[in-house]
């Protein structure tokens, strides 16, 4: 039995028992992968998939336990290589990012220039996906840390720190009759108008769904995307109002799209790092953090990675503060 194999399985179990996608995941050959297999299920004397055909079926009770604990193994690898690679100083590696497009468009492009002016040698990967698909990703293994917001409790699954805050914008063409409203915007002024807004907005959680129905109101969706971008495509297209977080917001926006004033209306969001406490973090996975978040101290992130500390994080500032007292020297967002 060997690490490979163990590596081959995990891949074969998580690329829906496709092997040929599970060999491209782990840059292998579908041959190299089916040849392995074969040779780890007859050493260990049972089938961990079972077969139709050619083709892999279902993975076998015996073979869920055994991808169970290979899973930890790998885990427990990578953590002795991480350790070791840390002790070395190596300035080699790689790191891998889960975020929302929002995210990933108007906070980390500045924070990312200036991570790999620190480390050139490491490899930057940033997978955008929809809020809902991020955690069960990092839970996976997928990524080193991931980046979310929520409107309430901190997301579980890793070390949740808090980043920042940040309000709902509601923009519409300048052209639109609530362009001119000349007062601060109501939920009765967004009832019954056709929405524009995240993907998220959707489901029945939805902090922004649950606003419209403690006020007796129900919110009318004509168009949902995770991408802020293209929501604001649509406002221009006309398909109703903009609903989108702040930073999504840019001044060249200005030029054909008004941002209402909606004061405390729609809920706040909290953006949280999340760091993975399942295995040992390369120094410079703390360090991209640092620059994430300059006002928390990499030696409390360590301690409560550790266990050492029941973590008391200091209050998240809002994200126009942030704008306004933040350089470029040292982290844009």
């Amino acid at each position: 039995m060997t690490l490979t194999q163990l590596r081959y399985i995990v891949s074969i179990a998580d690329s829906g028992l496709n092997i040929t996608l599970a060999a491209e995941r782990i840059h292998a050959t579908q041959p190299g992968v089916s040849k392995q297999l074969k040779q780890l299920e007859s050493e260990l004397g049972f089938q961990l998939f079972s077969r139709k055909g050619k083709s892999l079926k279902t993975v076998t009770p015996a073979g869920q336990q055994v991808i169970s604990r290979a899973r930890m193994i790998l885990e427990e690898a990578g953590s002795i290589r991480a350790l070791a690679a840390n002790l070395r100083d190596d300035q080699h590696g790689e790191l891998t990012i889960l975020t929302t497009h929002t995210q990933a468009r108007f906070v980390l492009p500045h924070v990312a220039g200036a991570f790999k002016h620190r480390h050139p040698m490491v490899g930057f990967h940033l997978r955008p996906h929809g809020d809902a698909q991020i955690m069960n990703l990092f839970a996976g293994g997928q990524a080193d840390l991931a980046i979310i917001s929520s409107s309430g409790a901190a997301p579980v699954g890793g070390l949740a720190v808090p980043l920042y805050k940040w309000r709902r914008a509601v923009v519409v063409p300048r052209n639109h009759a609530l362009a001119s409203l000349g007062r601060s915007l109501r939920l009765g002024d967004l009832a019954g108008q056709p929405l524009v807004s995240y993907d998220s907005s959707l489901r029945p959680e939805s902090s922004l769904r649950q606003a419209f129905m403690e006020a007796g109101l129900q919110p009318r969706f004509a168009c949902t995307s995770g991408d802020a971008d293209l929501i604001k495509t649509y406002v221009r297209a006309g398909l109703g109002l903009g609903i989108l977080a702040e930073m999504a917001v840019q001044p060249e926006d200005s030029r054909d799209l008004k941002v209402l004033d909606v004061g405390n209306l729609l809920p706040s969001c909290t953006t949280w790092l999340i760091l993975r406490r399942d295995r040992v973090l390369r120094d410079y996975t703390l360090g991209f953090a640092e620059l994430l978040a300059p006002h928390l101290d990499r030696r409390d992130l360590q301690a409560a990675l550790a266990g050492d500390l029941a973590p008391e994080w200091p209050e998240p500032p809002q994200w126009s503060a942030l704008m306004e007292h933040t350089s470029d020297a040292s982290i844009a967002v």
